[in-house]
């Protein structure tokens, strides 16, 4: 291969990777972050949502997902219409403080906006605008592109594996983060 830097030409050889049985998995899971949010980042700036704050994604994204068969209300994931304050801040793992900067941002930029809850008039709910909804959906774009060239690289059972493995690393993260 030959770069370019300023006038001069430099001819540069690549460097093969290591197999990937050989490699270890935090590595492979530091290159393969970029994966979801790239494709999603592409579909978000080509339908003309360049103003997501980090994060918005997976809030826009949960907000507008069905909760997948099997998963309890308790379990903190986002997956409704409507959430409130406190079931979106336990499910960003981040602070509180952080959850309500990026919740503000949303609002500001007419992707959320809050509602009294219904049940609770002392709660606030979360909700997704027109807005938000069709950023979701070039989210939800994203998601399934990645999805797709995952089921053409890897078998149903690899794609199980792959599941397991990571479910195993979020159980993980969940016991290390109450120890």
């Amino acid at each position: 291969m030959n770069l370019t830097y300023g006038r001069e030409r430099h001819s540069v050889r690549a460097v093969p990777s290591p197999a990937v049985e050989d490699q270890e998995i935090l590595v492979l899971l530091v290159r393969a972050r970029g994966g979801y949010g790239n494709t999603i980042s592409a579909h978000l700036t080509a339908a003309g949502f360049d103003d997501l704050p980090r994060n918005g994604p997976f809030v826009l994204g949960g907000l507008a997902a069905p909760r997948p068969a099997g998963v309890s209300a308790e379990t903190p994931t986002l997956a409704r219409s409507a959430v409130s304050a406190v079931e979106l801040i336990r499910s960003l793992g981040v602070t509180r403080q952080a959850a309500s900067q990026l919740i503000d941002t949303l609002v500001l930029r007419g992707y959320l906006s809050r509602e009294i809850n219904p049940d609770d008039r002392r709660r606030m709910n979360i909700v997704l605008t027109e807005r938000g909804r069709t950023a979701a959906a070039a989210i939800r774009a994203g998601i399934d592109q990645v999805e797709a060239e995952l089921a053409e690289a890897l078998s149903p059972d690899e794609i199980a594996g792959l599941r397991a493995g990571l479910a195993a690393l979020g159980r993980i993260r969940e016991r290390t983060e109450r120890d």
